[in-house]
This record gives C-alpha cells, sequence and structure tokens, in this order.
C-alpha cells in the first residue's frame, strides 16, 4: 500500500478457519464436497442429518496431557463418532503422567472454533493431530466444517495425505 508517508507493508489478515481449509485441501487435489444442514454439533444428530452411519464421523476430541510436572502437551484425538476415546491409551502414546479432557476455553481456543465444529487438521502449532486406526476403514469421512450448518465428506485417503495424522490406537469399544 502507498500512501502520504511512502510504501507501508499491509499483510492480509488470517482467513476463516472454514475458508482455510477449503482452500488448502483444493490446493492438495483432495476430493470433497459440502453438506448444508441444520444446525447441529452433536455427532449421531448430525450423522443423521448428513445421511450417514454415525461410525463414518470423524468426532473430535481435544485433550490435556501432562507430562512430568511442568510440561503439558494438547491432542486432538479423531475417532470413529461411535467409538469412545480411550483418554488412557492418549496418556501412554505421549508417555505422560495425567490424562483430561481440555477446557471449553482451551479446545476453543486450540481448534479455532466453537464446540461441534472443530475440525480433524491442526492449525495451532501445540495440538497434537492422532486419528484412530477405525477413522480409516471407511472411504469417505464426515465432519463440522467449522460450522454448525456446513459439514464436509472428505476421501478417507486425501485427509491422511493432508492432515498427515499420527496413526494410533486411542478408542475402546462404546
Amino acid at each position: 500500500m502507498t500512501g502520504e508517508y511512502g510504501d507501508v507493508a499491509v499483510s492480509a489478515p488470517p482467513l476463516p478457519l472454514y475458508d482455510r481449509l477449503t482452500a488448502d485441501l483444493d490446493a492438495a487435489g483432495a476430493r470433497y464436497r459440502l453438506i448444508d444442514h441444520e444446525p447441529e454439533g452433536r455427532t449421531d444428530l448430525v450423522s443423521a442429518l448428513r445421511g450417514h452411519a454415525v461410525a463414518q464421523a470423524a468426532k473430535c476430541l481435544i485433550v490435556m496431557v501432562k507430562v512430568g510436572k511442568k510440561k503439558t502437551r494438547y491432542v486432538l484425538a479423531v475417532v470413529p463418532g461411535d467409538a469412545r476415546l480411550d483418554l488412557q491409551a492418549v496418556r501412554e502414546l505421549l508417555d505422560g503422567t495425567y490424562v483430561t479432557f481440555a477446557s471449553k476455553d482451551k479446545a476453543e481456543e486450540l481448534a479455532g472454533s466453537p464446540s461441534g465444529t472443530v475440525l480433524p487438521f491442526s492449525y495451532h502449532p501445540r495440538l497434537e493431530l492422532v486419528a484412530d486406526p477405525a477413522l480409516l476403514d471407511v472411504p469417505e469421512l464426515f465432519f463440522n466444517a467449522a460450522r454448525l450448518d456446513r459439514s464436509m465428506a472428505l476421501a478417507t485417503d486425501d485427509y491422511v495425505r493432508v492432515a498427515a495424522p499420527r496413526i494410533a490406537p486411542i478408542t475402546v469399544p462404546a
């Protein structure tokens, strides 16, 4: 931008999370489709609105793991919608001493979106992405696309390629 005082560098504001995700997927040539629906963030209910089995939903949960006395790590755990997260498996995976779900405020800060709209992608440097291998058993994953009223169906192999999650068993039967 040029003004009365000469050239001034102006950086663009960061893209909203939804726009960033679709831009990243487009740039990577990922196969996805968008699904508009009534606003809903609960996995079982939104799966019905989208018309797929709950097992195809990518349920995203943010977990806090204490490692030693002074270090805290955060994990974005992505599991099938019909599975239960095994907190102890996450703790063991990170060699932690204590594990719990992150507070709602902390989870939303790290995810960059409200509860019920958390993406199965990490855009925060302190948020480690771990996906359960059972999630990869379906050809397409469904999740809210950082909005309660719009979801995404994404080819599972493209999810793995673009998101590059750490794959580890982190569920117990629901």
